[in-house]
């Protein structure tokens, strides 16, 4: 059973490739089921309990994840410590970000790898708990389901003929196993015993076969119909809000245009709205860094804590209105100077100038009024820039550990030597260049859509992407070439919509609009004494600032021959140390994507899992007890504890025992109970019912046990010492079947799922603690009562009394 449930849950196991990439995450997996598997099994082999061996197998589980993903923080290898949770949270938080910005395959991280293998041990608890203490294992099929269902719905091939293939072998063993290879007497497992076996089957498989069929003709699929090919399916319903940490394709393939903003403005072009700043890069991906701590509330002048030497600000006033965009990071031109008519709690971070909801805060149904300003630069302004870089956190300049070599070299061969304006100049004009061409699907079908560094060299090698690929390679390579650098997310200037907008103070103000169709991301480069400056790589998206055009730059003083620049003391800017950040390893190439998200379904069939054991746990007990009290041991034990289970299985179906009644006449009120039922009790669970009361008589009370036929107890004598486990186990299934086939289908399923038996020891449990301090409460009350003075001298006068009357 050990060997069929591991080939089930690794076949399904196989299914993922494609929704990770290569195969270097499957034997990490393999060997989390395998060790869970065989725990199991070795449990079992020694006879533990069934909760015993559901609790190894979770020991187990936490053992093996320990060892392969947290060795350094744990005890011996093995046993996890405090900061082993640090590390959890470190990796549940990667995974999270490792499968949110980027679409299937995502890169294989540790993050991701562990979650996978927690989940596929936790799917081999279930399957095994399922099949074995349960005994239902055609039910195993829903934890294997769990599995299947994230590549059926990410991956626009669904399982794949493979993880179908060994999954269903696996499922056929286990079958096999509990039916053929560990008989049990409830069941009726042989063929002769169950007629019309075959004609069942044949029917079933030709439901399911015409169902296969008939459902895609009215749910056509993926590509077109109920899931469009592009769009997210969400468990927690839709969200409009621009996400950083998804990858902007999700939104440039939606097609309904959703998360509309409209905005007036007086500037003479329509505005970037920039919504966050995603600067911190661990070669992993890029991601917005909110420096919580340093955050400040929103409510005055916003400072952009450096100096601006332009000659010439531009002031901006913008009224925007969020409509249906909900995220906690809110949309505004840059660099903001103010911001009014906000409703909730906002902050704000010095260090990007990102404005951010706290709490539950969000942009939706926000209308606010931005006040901004930036200089007005030039390309001779950016050409003078080449003072060293003086006050720039050292998150804009970390270059992670193992970058690429065709990075490094696109780099050093594109960039040449000059000015940081020159270098970012020649970036923006390689990336332009007819080399490039934009696309959606082509990140997408070559298995690099995201903006990891593995990504970006598959990205500089296929030369095709959309402005994720284009802005990451961009603030990359300018961060090689000591120029600091961050990506802005948000949208791409909008479309007039034909209205104005009276805004006091500026009269009636155009307005444009913007929706998810123009969800976008550019790179920002600092330049000294000028700020923080966006350029736009990516070609047919956007608008090129005049000062970053090639007419522009090829009229700019050369700045080689300037000895003057905007800031004195000006040297060249050094280059950063390049940091010991881990990469993943480059993995083979995956099949492509809808660009569905991954982790809501990783979590749902997790909670589905944990939901599932948590239900069966009062199942597990009552048959954890049962087993207890079946299992081989001498007559004198067997014998009360038969009893015990006659009154157990009495209580689960609604005839429990009362206080005071004698065995006797529980066994009487309990045949006589079913007389007037549809089915009655038939005569072997009558004999049976006779016979486990004689014997426990006998046993409590020495008398000679009543004349019981031999057919009540297999041949023998009821209270003959050679009542045997198997005769036990017997009897109790003949009186479980007659109580069961005349019950209702409520009281079945409270009586195999909610056993009153469980449920009231567990009460009793409970209340157990609150009994004693009631008690204790009262004994004390009672002696503080007798030490009272006047009841002492009360009590003594009527021991007078009492011993004068006798």
């Amino acid at each position: 059973m050990a060997a069929a449930i591991a080939l089930a849950v690794s076949g399904a196991a196989l299914s993922l490739n494609g929704v990770l990439r290569g195969w270097g995450w499957y034997w990490p997996a393999l060997t989390t089921v395998l060790v869970v598997s065989l725990t199991l099994a070795a449990l079992r082999s020694v006879r533990a309990q069934p909760l015993l061996v559901t609790a190894g197998g979770f020991l187990s589980l936490g053992a093996i994840l320990t060892l392969t993903f947290f060795r350094g923080s744990s005890f011996a290898g093995l046993i996890p410590t405090g900061s082993t949770l640090g590390e959890l949270d470190r990796l549940i938080r990667r995974a999270s970000e490792t499968v949110l910005s980027e679409t299937a395959p995502v890169a294989p991280n540790v993050g991701i790898v562990m979650v996978i293998c927690a989940v596929l041990g936790l799917a081999v608890i279930l399957v095994d708990a399922l099949a074995l203490p349960l005994g239902i294992p055609a039910a195993t099929g829903v934890g294997l389901l769990a599995i299947l269902v994230v590549p059926a719905m990410i991956k626009p091939q669904s399982v794949g003929f493979w993880g179908f293939a060994v999954t269903l072998a696996g499922y056929l063993a286990i079958l096999a196993c509990s039916q053929y290879f560990v008989p049990d007497a409830r069941l009726q497992t042989d063929s002769a015993r169950s007629p019309g076996q075959m004609k069942r089957a044949v029917l079933t498989g030709s439901v399911a076969l015409a169902a296969t069929l008939v459902a895609p003709l009215a749910i056509p699929g993926f590509d077109q119909g109920t899931f469009p090919q592009g769009s997210r399916l969400n468990p927690w319903g839709a969200s409009t809000g621009l996400n950083p940490m998804i990858t902007l394709g999700n939104s440039l393939r939606t097609p309904d245009g959703s998360g509309r903003i409209t905005y007036a403005t007086n500037a003479s072009t329509p505005l970037y709205l920039r919504s966050v700043t995603v600067d911190h890069f661990d070669g992993d991906s890029w991601g917005p860094d909110d420096r919580t701590a340093s955050r400040l509330r929103l409510g005055g002048r916003i400072d952009p804590g450096y100096t601006v030497l332009a000659d010439e600000q531009q002031r901006l006033v913008t009224a925007i209105d969020a409509g249906s965009f909900n995220s906690p990071y809110l949309p505004a031109p840059y660099a903001p100077e103010s911001v009014r008519g906000l409703n909730g709690r906002w902050t704000w971070d010095p260090a990007t100038l990102s404005i951010k909801g706290s709490d539950t805060t969000t942009s939706r149904r926000q209308e606010y009024l931005v006040t901004s300003s930036a200089p007005k630069l030039t390309a001779g302004l950016l050409a003078q820039s080449s003072a060293a870089v003086q006050g720039i956190p050292a998150d804009f300049t970390r270059i992670p550990g193992n970058v690429p070599d065709v990075v490094r070299t696109t780099a050093d061969t594109v960039a040449g030597t000059g000015t940081p304006y020159a270098k970012a100049m020649a970036l923006q004009k390689y990336l332009r260049s007819p080399e490039f061409t934009y696309s959606l699907q082509s990140p997408v079908q070559g298995g690099y859509d995201g903006n990891g560094l593995s990504v970006l060299a598959d990205f500089l090698e296929q030369k095709s992407g959309y402005c994720i690929h284009y802005a990451s390679a961009m603030a990359v390579m300018a961060r090689l070439e000591g120029i600091p650098s961050r990506i802005a997310v948000g949208y791409a200037p909008g479309r007039l919509t034909g209205a104005t907008v009276s805004v006091a103070g500026q009269g009636a103000l155009p307005e444009y609009e913007v929706d998810a169709r123009d969800a976008h991301a550019w790179p920002e480069l600092y330049f000294q004494g000028l700020g923080w400056v966006p350029f736009e790589p990516t070609p047919s998206r956007g608008v090129v600032p005049e000062y970053a055009t090639e007419s522009a730059a090829a009229a700019a003083p050369d700045a080689l021959d300037n000895n003057e620049g905007v800031l004195p003391d000006a040297a060249p800017a050094p280059s950063p140390a390049p940091s010991a950040a881990p990469l993943p390893a480059p993995g083979g190439s995956g099949s492509p994507d809808t660009g569905r998200q991954l982790l809501p379904w990783l979590l749902t069939a997790g909670g589905m899992l944990g939901i599932a054991l948590l239900l069966a746990s009062p199942r597990l007990a009552r048959t954890a007890i049962r087993a207890g009290r079946l299992r081989p041991q001498d007559h004198g034990t067997a014998v009360p504890l038969g009893w015990r289970e006659l009154l157990d299985l009495g209580t689960d179906y609604g005839m429990a025992p009362g206080s005071s009644e004698t065995p006797r006449a529980y066994s009487a009120r309990l045949r006589g109970s079913l007389l007037g039922e549809p089915h009655g009790m038939d005569q072997q669970a009558h004999l049976a019912v006779v016979a486990l009361t004689a014997d426990f008589e006998r046993h409590s009370y020495g008398r000679p046990p009543l004349p019981v036929p031999a057919a009540a107890a297999g041949g023998e004598e009821s209270g003959s010492s050679g009542d045997t486990n198997s005769t036990l186990a017997a009897r109790v299934a003949a009186v479980e079947t007659s109580l069961h086939a005349n019950a209702t289908f409520t009281r079945r399923l409270r009586a195999a799922w909610v056993p009153a038996s469980v449920m009231g020891r567990l009460g009793r449990l409970l209340s157990a603690p609150f009994l004693a301090t009631g008690r204790m409460l009262r004994g004390t009350a009672n002696a503080a009562a007798r030490s009272w003075p006047g009841n002492s001298r009360r009590g003594a006068r009527d021991g007078v009394r009492r011993q004068g009357g006798n």
